[in-house]
């Protein structure tokens, strides 16, 4: 019986050994798949993640392009702003250069009429009245350029609209 004893105690023993290897080869074969399971995960967030990084890609390339596309408008509308603004500078130029020439006529018409006032009385002597014609002169000259420079500046205002007009009936 000791015999049997030892022969049952040897046989579980191998058993359990048995059993152990089993459990680890289990487990080990398990391990892969289960492995496997989590590369297949990786690999479908990795090309989830690849897939949003393009998206990502082509927007900014949208928004570059409309970006770029904007700064040209920009650049032609800033053009346009700055010729707009270099044509009304010359004609503020203009207009202020008229004025300074009908207030000096201005002047001389009003020194020469103070003088034919002081030789009311007397005789009027004869290079006072060319001077006060002269004078008056100057001062018709300088209204009428300024109303050209007014009548220029409606122009140029005009131009552009017309422009546009013409442009529609096409």
């Amino acid at each position: 019986m000791s015999d049997l004893a030892e022969l049952e105690r040897r046989i579980t023993a191998a058993l359990a050994r048995i059993g152990a290897g089993l459990d680890a080869l289990s487990t080990a074969e398990a391990a892969p798949p289960q492995a496997g399971v989590a590369e297949g995960e990786q690999a479908a967030e990795i090309a989830a993640l690849q897939s949003a990084l393009e998206a990502e890609r082509a927007i900014n390339a949208q928004l570059n392009e409309r970006l770029r596309a904007v700064k040209e408008r920009d650049g032609e509308e800033g053009a346009k702003l700055q010729a707009r603004l270099e044509q009304l500078t010359r004609q503020l130029d203009v207009q202020g250069l008229e004025l300074q020439r009908m207030r000096k006529s201005t002047i001389q018409l009003r020194e020469s009429l103070r003088q034919l006032r002081e030789q009311k009385q007397g005789e009027v002597e004869a290079h006072l009245l060319n001077k006060a014609m002269l004078a008056e002169l100057e001062a018709l000259r300088a209204a009428r350029s300024s109303e050209v420079a007014e009548l220029d500046e409606i122009l140029a205002e005009l131009t552009p609209i017309l422009a546009g007009t013409e442009k529609t009936d096409a």
